[in-house]
């Protein structure tokens, strides 16, 4: 979005146009039940950068142990060419959990579990082996990561404010990036284009999110069997914690040929 502005620097000041990343609304909703008894529920409303909608709601629903499967969903689509809704369609012999449904989410896009009724209730189950195969990095890889996304971030180029999550090789080389206003939709749309793909588990390669890490991202990394996980800001107490708790690889800091590693320091020794 271009917005014209004033730039002061000094005492003086232009008129020019700057470009602003765009954040809307989106709604996510999902079609579910048996052919003769079809219903529709919202899901979720986030904050979100426009564009990878349906990967975003894929991993929305995936990463909150909604669904499991790639074929228990049917289709995505927006309804009447709305662009800001996007509805799952499920396919009628999917379990659900109701109790899930009954739990209204509300996210913005800086704070992905704001409205949750307590840590417990984002604890969802993992279904990924996170222990094998057995996985040992140089720690030297991670210096390059850093420059590679950002260089790879072609909407942040454009605004310089938006997150991004990139998925590397063992050896520094970016598989899979995806942008957002939000570092939680960034991460959500990630692993719902590879949900979509049938690559998870993704515990062969090393996640970069910019920004912080939250409890949030380090529970959606777990959710697609991400053992490593690190990024430019520094971690919360709680991701530490969760981290910990799942024998993850954490890494904070990571800027200018250094790092701190939180937990699973072993897999760089």
């Amino acid at each position: 979005m271009r917005l014209k502005i004033t730039k002061f620097n000094n005492n003086h000041s232009i008129q020019l146009e700057d470009n602003l990343a765009v954040e809307e609304p989106l709604e996510i909703q999902i079609r579910y039940g048996s052919p003769d008894n079809r219903q529709r529920k919202s899901i979720a409303v986030t904050m979100r950068t426009p564009g990878n909608d349906g990967e975003l709601a894929v991993g929305f629903l995936f990463t909150e142990g909604i669904i499991s499967q790639p074929n228990e969903i049917i289709n995505t689509h927006a309804p009447n060419d709305d662009s800001n809704h996007v509805i799952i369609d499920l396919h009628p012999d999917t379990e659900l959990n109701i109790n899930q449904l009954h739990r209204h989410f509300y996210t913005t896009s800086s704070c992905g579990i704001c409205g949750k009724s307590s840590i417990e209730a984002i604890r969802t189950n993992i279904n990924f082996d996170l222990t094998s195969p057995p996985l040992h990095l140089r720690p030297n890889i991670f210096h390059t990561l850093p420059h590679t996304l950002r260089n790879a971030q072609t909407a942040f180029a454009q605004t310089g404010g938006i997150h991004a999550a990139g998925l590397f090789d063992t050896e520094g080389n970016l598989q899979l990036i995806r942008e957002d206003v939000g570092r939680h939709n960034a991460l959500d749309k990630l692993i719902g284009t590879a949900f979509q793909q049938k690559t998870l588990p993704l515990n062969t390669h090393i996640l970069l999110v910019s920004g912080r890490t939250s409890f949030e991202l380090v529970q959606k990394s777990l959710m697609a069997g991400i053992r490593v996980l690190a990024a430019v800001g520094s971690p919360s107490s709680l991701a530490v914690q969760l981290a910990e708790e799942y024998d993850m690889t954490l890494i904070g800091f990571l800027r200018d040929e250094r790092f701190n590693v939180y937990t699973g320091t072993y897999r760089l020794l």
